[in-house]
């Protein structure tokens, strides 16, 4: 009988490699498959799914007109423009007086309006005349679009953009006949004062900064590549849509005490989420944002007093961030005020406390001689 040679693993092993080697194959085909499947759903779904049409919205002057004590619209630049006024009644018939000091113009942060000053409007205005207006894509101001049928705006002609952003601040101050005025921005409205201080410092005579967002970074350059493909900018506007649903996260992450917050005020965060293409006009915001790291090396540039107010609990802009423009300011006539308690918004959580530091700083540096009182219109 002859002898049997067996080897752990012989003869069977042979052909069992090769089926293995084709059957990784096979799964890797189909992975690269699946792959291809989800990319081309995912760049082909976002173009041909349906975008519901906005509901629940109207036009601006038609909730304006809910309000008996609303303001008025301007056209500025071709915009429809939100502004409400106050001053002193005789404040408006005077004319021009040396040490009387000049117009405050206020500028509200993102998702806010106008409605962020109300606390404050009248009481600042017993000092002479004060501008509230909402900035384009919030509260009752204007949305504009592309033109139809095209995709985005004419290059350079954005606008929601930074310098379109001070190019109306400025237009503003001349259709109200405005000279030269004192800048109080909250949030991102503080950038923006900022760069309308660098581009014209000859109109404004000082700053009021309430909580500055100057250092938030700019997006990695993947996720503004991806959000201006066409696929995002279609549907862009349709998840913007859920801001409706956040508002009260928002007050949550504002406020110090969101239990403050009164059924009036919350209204008014509302209010610029009724409006006509709200959720178009807020995307465009969004897709022109820029970040404002580039105005920190500038700050030296600034020639004029600066007061910035902080929340010692805003969880918005880190109160450190506050402390470090103060000193990258490097001017004696800066001044830091923190208040106690407090959010993100100390104009309407933190009103007295607000209103005694703008009418402190506006008391010891604006009654300069070079002061005028704008003439309300």
């Amino acid at each position: 009988m002859p002898a049997l040679h067996l080897r752990a693993g012989g003869p069977a092993e042979g052909p069992s490699l090769p089926r293995l080697g084709r059957g990784l194959l096979r799964l890797l085909r189909g992975l690269a498959l699946l792959v291809l499947l989800f990319v081309g759903l995912a760049a082909t779904v976002p173009l041909l799914l349906p975008i519901p049409a906005l509901t629940g919205s109207q036009s601006a002057a038609s909730i304006a007109a809910e309000d008996p004590n609303a303001g008025r619209f301007v056209d500025l630049e071709g915009l429809s423009i939100y502004v409400e006024e106050r001053a002193p009644a005789a404040a408006s018939e005077l004319p021009a007086m040396p040490g009387r000091r000049p117009p405050l113009l206020l500028l509200h942060g993102f998702l806010t309006s106008t409605q962020t000053w109300h606390r404050v409007l009248d009481p600042l205005a017993r000092g002479g005349r004060v501008v509230a207006f909402d900035r384009p894509a919030f509260g009752l101001s204007a949305r504009p679009l592309p033109a139809a049928g095209d995709d985005d705006f004419v290059e350079g002609e954005d606008p929601y953009s930074p310098e379109a952003q001070v190019s109306q601040t400025l237009a503003l101050l001349d259709t109200l006949g405005i000279d030269r005025t004192i800048l109080v921005g909250s949030s991102s409205g503080g950038a923006l004062a900022l760069r309308v201080a660098l581009a014209r410092p000859a109109r404004v005579q000082a700053l009021v900064l309430i909580a500055p967002a100057l250092a938030s970074g700019a997006p990695p350059r993947w996720l503004r590549a991806l959000l201006h493909t066409p696929q995002l900018r279609r549907i862009g506007p349709l998840l913007t849509r859920g801001v409706r649903d956040r508002v009260d996260d928002f007050i949550a992450d504002a406020w110090h005490d969101p239990s403050l917050v009164d059924r009036a005020l919350r209204d008014g965060y509302r209010r610029g989420l009724r409006v006509d293409d709200w959720d178009r006009g807020l995307w465009r915001h969004s897709l022109a944002y820029r970040s404002a790291d580039d105005l920190l090396p500038r700050l030296a540039e600034l020639e004029l007093p600066v007061l910035v107010i902080t929340g010692d609990d805003d969880r918005v802009v880190d109160p450190a961030a506050s402390e470090r423009l103060l000193s990258a300011l490097s001017r004696a006539d800066a001044e830091l005020v923190t208040i106690g308690e407090c959010g993100h918004l100390p104009q309407e959580e933190c009103p007295a406390q607000t209103l005694a530091a703008i009418e402190g700083f506006v008391d010891r540096h604006a009654g300069d001689g070079r002061a005028e009182v704008g003439r309300a219109r």
